[in-house]
């Protein structure tokens, strides 16, 4: 169908040829590896981290995954798969730094969730995610922001406590914080994702 000359442009093309519309998004238009593919470009910290290749959205998103699976050894697929894809809408917004964040207001923020509900029901999860399960994958994402904060961000130790909290126990966590090229980070996502994926009618 043919576009009116004056409606804005709410869509982006992605390479799997699909056209995702940012403020109606439809599960129908997202595919695993568009996702893996955006997020293995989006840089956290705008791009603010030391290492020869950007620390992407991707690793993080691994990190954060691998954190919350050590934390609740018993967690399931269905609750693991929802924090491996915690910053999914980010492989079409980006990733905004979080001060960013609060200044825009809600309006983000409701996109992001649009975009958010869409990704879990394309994938046969719950559109929204319970509190306590919100609670855990934040806890784990604000660890891995940790140590991120400090092996690649420049923050001291004492100032990474103050804003992110404490690591509770995952220092000792084999987690990969220096940062891997593009492919790679592309590459272990959709791995990941799909052995959880495969998992949730196990």
């Amino acid at each position: 169908m043919a576009l009116k000359p004056d409606m804005p442009r709410a869509w982006q093309r992605m390479l799997s040829g699909r056209r995702l519309d940012l403020l109606d998004p439809s599960p129908l238009d997202i595919e695993i590896e568009d996702i893996a593919h955006g997020l293995a470009r989006v840089a956290r910290w705008n791009g603010q981290t030391l290492g020869e290749h950007p620390f992407s959205v991707a690793q993080h998103s691994l990190i954060v995954e691998m954190i919350l699976k050590h934390t609740y050894p018993d967690m399931t697929a269905s609750s693991l798969l929802p924090a491996l894809l915690h910053d999914g809408a980010e492989y079409v917004i980006g990733d905004m730094i979080s001060p960013f964040k609060s200044a825009i207001g809600q309006d983000y923020k409701r996109i992001e969730e649009r975009l958010e509900a869409a990704i879990h029901i394309r994938f046969g999860l719950s559109p929204r995610l319970s509190s306590q399960l919100k609670r855990k994958i934040k806890q784990a994402d604000r660890i891995s922001a940790y140590f991120e904060a400090i092996h690649l961000a420049g923050f001291a130790q004492e100032e990474a406590l103050q804003l992110f909290g404490a690591p509770n126990g995952a220092e000792t966590l084999p987690l990969p914080i220096k940062p891997w090229s593009t492919q790679q980070a592309q590459d272990a996502f959709l791995e990941r994702f799909h052995q959880l994926f495969a998992q949730l009618d196990a």
